[in-house]
């Protein structure tokens, strides 16, 4: 083991020790509870898929089957579970959460949520989006290394989509760029024009929360414009930005546009480093004001 391969593999052994600590691992029960970390964490899969197959259970959590066993096995007995054979298999365990078990998850739930906000309280603003973002780095490089599959899902939108695209929209470029309800406000008018009929957009995920959009929508018969590019802090850096505008460019290309624009802003340095790769140039620019900050209006376009 080289002298810097040494030193990386100290530094993640020491994170582990901290933050073993900080989650309480280390006590006999978490939560306050009289339940182990694994034991709760097989009551969260449980309460979240409703019935599993232990098999299924054991592979999720990678755990010995014996250990497995013997979890299932005090759970049942404090009355949490109820295991029953399947009715088109007997050789298969299926198991699920009692209305008691549901009760007991869901307080502890509730006490995990709230000792996670107590801690994200005691730091500022920016020091929280900075740990939220390390969080999903660690998670995102851990959990994808050697699987090849994209770590996020690109969907079309659906109900409740459109509101959260004008919401995070002006949460995000207030917090990062100081613009204020002006712009949530054109960002509402915007979503609140699309006509799927002809318009088309997509919603990108990760773990299943929304990470990212992008909107394709008609400017005349030839022209397509690309609208609302967004990306969420904590799933940046995973090619995502990327993914949705060649998906949009696939779109517009598929619906015989030949040609594609969009508007933007000088101070959007990644997004313009994706447009720009996508192939768009920069067509013109002008002086514009955002809640009284000066700055650059750009439209940048390509053929298709």
């Amino acid at each position: 083991m080289s002298s810097l391969t040494e030193a990386r593999v100290s530094e993640v052994r020491v994170f582990n020790r901290f933050y073993t600590k900080v989650i309480g691992a280390l006590q006999a029960g978490m939560l306050d509870s009289p339940y182990s970390l694994t034991e709760v964490r097989v009551l969260f899969e449980l309460a979240r898929a409703e019935l599993m197959e232990t098999g299924d259970l054991r592979g999720l959590l990678d755990l010995d089957a014996g250990y497995l066993s013997r979890i299932l096995t005090r759970l049942d007995g404090d009355g949490l579970i109820v295991r029953e054979r399947s009715a088109s298999d007997a050789r298969r365990q299926l198991v699920r959460l009692t209305p008691a078990g549901s009760g007991t998850f869901a307080g502890l739930d509730r006490r995990s949520a709230e000792e996670v906000e107590r801690l994200l309280s005691g730091l500022a603003e920016e020091d929280q989006q900075r740990l939220v973002a390390s969080m999903a780095t660690i998670r995102r490089l851990l959990g994808s290394a050697g699987s090849g599959r994209e770590p996020y899902v690109i969907r079309p939108p659906r109900t409740g989509d459109l509101g959260w695209v004008a919401y995070r929209h002006g949460v995000l470029y207030s917090e990062e760029y100081g613009w204020g309800t002006g712009f949530e406000q054109l960002v509402a008018g915007i979503v609140a024009g699309f006509d799927f009929s002809r318009d088309a957009g997509w919603i990108a995920e990760v773990d299943g929360e929304r990470a990212g959009c992008v909107f394709c929508v008609r400017q005349d018969d030839t022209t397509a414009k690309l609208r609302l590019l967004l990306v969420e802090p904590s799933a940046r850096g995973l090619g995502l930005g990327r993914r949705l505008v060649e998906e949009c460019l696939r779109h517009a290309r598929a619906e015989g546009y030949k040609r594609i624009t969009l508007w933007t802003r000088d101070c959007l340095v990644s997004a313009r480093r994706i447009y720009q790769a996508a192939g768009f140039e920069l067509e013109s620019e002008e002086q514009g004001r955002e809640n009284g900050i000066e700055l650059i209006e750009q439209v940048w376009s390509r053929d298709l």
